[in-house]
């Protein structure tokens, strides 16, 4: 049996990426991630058949063209977030792909987002925020499922030379356990142990009582302020390329932090975006 592999990516086709829509940028994101769990699926049922018997070419043709498909999407969305000087900056991150990029500037409208804590609210990593029963999400679940993705990779690359954000994720965390040694967290851990049921029997609920946050907290805490940091920048660096107003960080402007803990954005000289990615 021969069959034909799915057509690749024309050169029309990926040059007409370039001007995709925030819309149809958002399907093709939401497609890229579908397309790479159906590869795995299609991939494990090859790899379980394969253990007892030789696997029908069908399953063999359908694996192979889950990956190409996804390489195509990934390129398309390559050439969508080139045409973007801020997806260019994005990508220059390590651990921003492609992908991701893509997903940033099709979810995130700079031009509307006065301050970069609209966009962790509407990220969803404004603790203040709360869902309850009955009330309309307050934020958008694809860019926090983006958010969460960003921050994993940002811990994968933190031991890479070239890294920035995975560096700051690792001396977050040690903050925040210096700070929980300190007990500085007693109120938090009391107020999960009478929101949440936890298990009396886990770790969580041993520190918990004991007035501390345990370590999967204390890792999800400075993920999560990593990838804040990331999303102040991209304001930033965002507002300014486009020549708007850009709104002092949100430690300065409300907290009162001093001018001097300011960090400056990556791979931008407050003009121009980098022109090369890192390794």
């Amino acid at each position: 049996m021969i069959l034909e592999p799915i057509q690749r990516l024309s050169q029309d086709i990926a040059q007409a990426s370039k001007t995709m829509t925030h819309d149809e940028a958002r399907y093709l994101v939401d497609a890229y991630y579908m397309m790479q769990e159906n590869r795995k699926a299609a991939n494990n049922q090859v790899r379980a058949l394969g253990e007892s018997a030789e696997p029908n070419s069908v399953l063999v043709w359908l694996a192979e063209n889950e990956s190409t498909l996804e390489h195509q999407v990934k390129r398309a969305l390559d050439r969508y977030s080139d045409a973007q000087p801020l997806g260019q900056w994005s990508k220059s991150i390590v651990g921003i792909g492609p992908v991701i990029a893509a997903g940033l500037l099709a979810h995130i409208d700079i031009k509307k987002a006065n301050t970069a804590h609209q966009i962790w609210g509407f990220a969803g990593l404004d603790p203040a925020r709360t869902w309850e029963k009955g009330q309309k999400r307050p934020w958008n679940a694809d860019l926090k499922n983006l958010c969460w993705k960003i921050g994993e990779s940002f811990v994968k690359v933190s031991g890479n030379d070239n890294d920035f954000y995975g560096k700051w994720y690792l001396k977050r965390k040690n903050i925040e356990a210096h700070n929980n040694s300190q007990g500085l967290y007693a109120a938090q851990a009391a107020a999960k142990l009478e929101r949440f049921k936890i298990g009396k029997n886990t770790e969580a609920y041993k520190a918990y009582s004991a007035g501390m946050l345990p370590l999967a907290h204390l890792h999800a805490r400075a993920k999560r302020w990593a990838v804040k940091l990331f999303l102040s920048h991209y304001y930033e660096i965002g507002r300014t390329l486009a020549g708007l107003p850009v709104q002092r960080p949100y430690a300065f402007n409300v907290l009162k932090h001093d001018d001097s803990s300011y960090i400056a954005p990556p791979m931008f000289d407050g003009r121009n975006v980098a022109t090369q990615r890192p390794n």
